[in-house]
C-alpha cells in the first residue's frame, strides 16, 4: 500500500491513531486473519486503510465500523474500497454486533485498536462470542500478555479470566513502534482470540463472574479471603478444595467458574 493515503489526514490523539505502515507486518497479518467469503468479516477502526485494503482484495464485502468522521469520509470515497464497503460510523463499545449477522455465517472480526479502549471493547466484544468464528487484533504487548497469561504471573488478571473463560487466546507476532506513523512509545503485538463454541468450564451467570473477578482483582495484594469475604465463606472455600489464603492471580480460571457458580446457587 503506497503511504499517499497518509496525505491529508493527522493522526488524532483522542482517538488514540496510529496508522500501521510495514508492509510485512500488514502481509503477516493479513494472513493470520485468513479473509474469506465464508465469513462476515469486520473491521474495527479501519483508519487509513491498512489492512482493509488488502482484506477487502480477497472477499465481496467487507464491513467496517469507524468512528473518525472524516475516515469515515475518505473510505466513501475511497476509488477501490467504496464498492466492497458497508461502512458503519459509530463507536465500536456501543455497537450492536448481532446486526452484522448473515445466515448459516459467523464472523471474523479484526483491528489495529487504539490502546485506550481495548479492554472495554474486548470486554463488549466477549458479549457476541457465540456469533463470531476468530478475533485478530493488534494491542498494546503488555494487553496481548495480560490476554494470554498463566495463573501465578504479574500479568495474570481480570481480562485474563474473562478473556480465556471465552476464548482460546494465541499470541501471533510482535509488532515494533517503527512499524507505525507516528510510532507509538510502546510495543505492539497482534494476538488470536478463538471463541469456544462448547465452553471448557460454563457458567452460570457471566455477570457474576465479572463482578468476582473485578472484586477479587481490585486489590491484588491481598488474599482471595480478604477480598471476596462478603461473598465467599471460608467453609465454601474448603468445599471446592480453593485455599482462601492464595492472591487472586493464584488460582486458574476453572477455580473462578467454579467459584461464580457457588455463588449463582447460593443466590437461588
Amino acid at each position: 500500500m503506497s503511504n499517499k493515503v497518509h496525505l491529508g489526514h493527522t493522526a488524532r490523539k483522542r482517538f488514540g491513531q496510529n496508522f500501521l505502515t510495514d508492509e510485512s507486518v500488514i502481509s503477516r497479518i493479513v494472513g493470520a486473519i485468513s479473509p474469506d467469503n465464508d465469513h462476515v468479516m469486520v473491521e474495527i477502526g479501519p483508519g487509513l486503510g491498512a489492512l482493509t485494503e488488502p482484506v477487502a482484495e480477497s472477499v465481496d464485502c467487507l464491513t467496517v465500523v469507524e468512528l473518525d468522521r472524516d475516515l469515515v469520509e475518505r473510505l466513501e470515497n475511497h476509488p477501490v474500497l467504496k464498492h466492497k464497503l458497508n461502512i458503519n460510523q459509530g463507536d465500536a463499545l456501543n455497537f450492536d454486533f448481532s446486526q452484522l449477522q448473515q445466515d448459516g455465517k459467523k464472523m471474523k472480526v479484526f483491528g489495529n485498536l487504539p490502546y485506550n479502549i481495548s479492554t472495554p471493547l474486548m470486554f463488549h466484544l466477549f458479549e457476541f462470542a457465540e456469533i463470531i468464528e476468530t478475533m485478530h487484533f493488534m494491542l498494546q504487548k503488555e494487553v496481548v500478555l495480560r490476554l494470554s497469561a498463566s495463573p501465578g504471573t504479574k500479568a495474570y488478571g481480570r481480562l485474563t479470566v474473562m478473556a480465556q473463560y471465552y476464548c482460546k487466546v494465541v499470541p501471533v507476532l510482535e509488532v515494533p513502534p517503527q512499524s507505525f506513523t507516528p510510532a507509538p512509545k510502546v510495543d505492539s503485538a497482534v494476538v488470536r482470540l478463538l471463541p469456544y463454541d462448547v465452553k471448557p468450564f460454563p457458567c452460570k451467570d457471566v455477570t457474576v463472574l465479572r463482578h468476582l473477578c473485578t472484586t477479587a482483582f481490585n486489590m491484588r495484594r491481598k488474599t482471595l479471603r480478604n477480598n471476596l469475604k462478603h461473598m465467599i465463606t471460608d467453609d465454601e472455600f474448603s468445599a471446592l478444595n480453593i485455599d482462601s489464603t492464595l492472591r487472586p492471580e493464584q488460582i486458574t480460571v476453572e477455580q473462578y467458574v467454579a467459584l461464580a457458580n457457588l455463588v449463582c446457587d447460593k443466590n437461588l
